[in-house]
C-alpha cells in the first residue's frame, strides 16, 4: 500500500469525489481520501492522501488556504458564481478606489451566510440537495476569518484578487458580500486554489500527469511524505525501551527519552523510531512529566 500525499491539480469539471474515484483507478488502491471539497468549476491545488495518509484528511482539511479569484460585480445570481442562474443584474457605479476599501475592509473575522449551493449540512440535509429541489432555506450566519487579500487587478466590473482564510470559507460568498457592500450586487467568475498546507500550484500534478508517472514506474517520485507537513514542529527519535513504548502506542515517560532533546518550549513534536520511521505526532507533557500520542500514523515498513 502507497503512504503519502500527491498534491493534485483540479481540474474543471471534476468533483473532488471524481478525483478520488479516477485516483483509485490510476494508483490501484482503495484506500484514498481528498483534504477539501472544490467546487467542479473550481479548479487548483487538491493534496489527496493515500494509505495511512489518510489520517490527515482532516488535519489538512481544517488548515488556512489560499485562493485567487474573480469577482464579477453587477451580477448576483442563485449559485453565487457565474454558473448559476441570473437573478439580479445593476449597473456598476462604484471607483477603483472604492471598491478596493471595500474588498480590503473583510480583512478579519466576519459572520458569513453560506450559499444555498453548499455542502454544507443543514437537518441532515445537504443545503445543495435542499437547492435543486427548489427549496431556500435560512441560514445561521457562521464567524470566518479573512487573514489578507491582495488585490491583483481592477478593471470594473471585474477584480482580481487573493485571498488567504480559514476553514469554512466561501469564497463566493464572500463574492457576494463585497458586491452587497458595493451596493450593486456580485458574483465569483473564477476560483483557483493556490495554496493549502504547504502544497503549492506550481508543484501541483493533473490526473493525466500522475498517470504518466505511473507508466514510466516513478510514481514514487511524486508522493510526499506524511510528514512533511509537520516540519515546523520539532523532531525527536527514541531508541531502546522508549522505542518500544512507541511501537505500541503508549505514553512516554521523559526519563526514559535518553538520547533526544526537546525543545524547551515545544508542545508538539514529530517522533521517528531508530529506524527513521515516522510514528506520529506526540504532545508534551512536561508537568506529568511524559510524551503521549497525539496523532499517529505508524508509518513503519
Amino acid at each position: 500500500m502507497i503512504n503519502g500525499i500527491l498534491n493534485i491539480k483540479k481540474e474543471p469539471g471534476f468533483t473532488s469525489h471524481d478525483v478520488v474515484a479516477k485516483l483509485r483507478g490510476i494508483v490501484k488502491q482503495k484506500k484514498i481520501g481528498h483534504t477539501g471539497t472544490l467546487d467542479p468549476d473550481a479548479t487548483g491545488v487538491l493534496p489527496v492522501c493515500l494509505g495511512r495518509a489518510t489520517r490527515l484528511c482532516d488535519v489538512i482539511g481544517g488548515w488556512n488556504k489560499t485562493y485567487e479569484a474573480v469577482l464579477l460585480l453587477g451580477k448576483c445570481t442563485d449559485t453565487e458564481d457565474i454558473s448559476g442562474k441570473t437573478i439580479n443584474e445593476s449597473p456598476v457605479e462604484i471607483t477603483e478606489e472604492e471598491i478596493r476599501d471595500i474588498i480590503l475592509s473583510f480583512i478579519g473575522t466576519y459572520n458569513q451566510i453560506p450559499p444555498m449551493y453548499s455542502a454544507k449540512k443543514v437537518g441532515g440535509k445537504k443545503l445543495y440537495e435542499m437547492a435543486r429541489e427548489g427549496i431556500v432555506i435560512e441560514r445561521k450566519p457562521c464567524p470566518v476569518r479573512i487573514i489578507s487579500i491582495t488585490i491583483h487587478e481592477i478593471t470594473l466590473p471585474e477584480i482580481r484578487f487573493s485571498v488567504t482564510c480559514s476553514k469554512g470559507t466561501y469564497i463566493r460568498s464572500l463574492c457576494r458580500d463585497i458586491g452587497e457592500k458595493a451596493g450593486c450586487g456580485g458574483c465569483m467568475k473564477s476560483l483557483i486554489r493556490t495554496e493549502v498546507a504547504g502544497f503549492s500550484l506550481s508543484d501541483a500534478l493533473t490526473l493525466s500527469e500522475v498517470e504518466h508517472f505511473r507508466d514510466e514506474g516513478r510514481l514514487m517520485e511524486i508522493i510526499h511524505p506524511i510528514d512533511s507537513v509537520f516540519m515546523d514542529y520539532p523532531a525527536i527519535t527514541l531508541f531502546g525501551t522508549a522505542e518500544k513504548l512507541l511501537h505500541n502506542g503508549n505514553p512516554i515517560r521523559l526519563d526514559t527519552i535518553k538520547k533526544a532533546v526537546i525543545p524547551e518550549n515545544a508542545r508538539i513534536i514529530r517522533v521517528y523510531d531508530s529506524g527513521s520511521h515516522f510514528i506520529g505526532l506526540y504532545q508534551v507533557e512536561k508537568e506529568e512529566g511524559r510524551i503521549r500520542p497525539y496523532k499517529l500514523f505508524f508509518d513503519i515498513t
